[in-house]
């Protein structure tokens, strides 16, 4: 999504990230909605508070490592390890890795 997104987010009783806050128009726009295809609060924890990429934080909550990743596309570790690095990976680097993982492209592009 190229669009800036204005959220807002809430804080639970333990300080730590609980609810995210988006504009009812920009959550119809978002593909996944509610439906199959979602991606679980793990997955979007992980990205959030440690900054690491959806296709990093998906690897990690499915227990794999960058080696399993890449022997399943067919690459090297290091060249999986720079995919995870791209701030927006192309559409066929997405393609690849979601069918690696099992995910549907969306779930890795947000």
């Amino acid at each position: 999504m190229n669009a800036r997104t204005e959220f807002q987010i809430i804080v639970g009783q333990d300080g730590k990230p609980a609810f995210v806050v988006v504009p009812y128009e920009q959550f119809r726009r978002m593909k996944g909605g509610f439906s199959h295809g979602t991606v679980p609060n793990e997955v979007v924890n992980a990205a959030f508070e440690r900054g690491v990429s959806a296709m990093a934080a998906w690897r990690e909550h499915f227990g794999l490592t960058q080696a399993e990743v890449a022997a399943r596309i067919g690459i090297t570790q290091a060249a999986y390890a720079q995919m995870e690095r791209v701030k927006q990976p192309r559409r066929a680097t997405l393609e690849k890795v979601a069918a690696a993982l099992g995910l549907e492209v969306e779930q890795l592009r947000w």
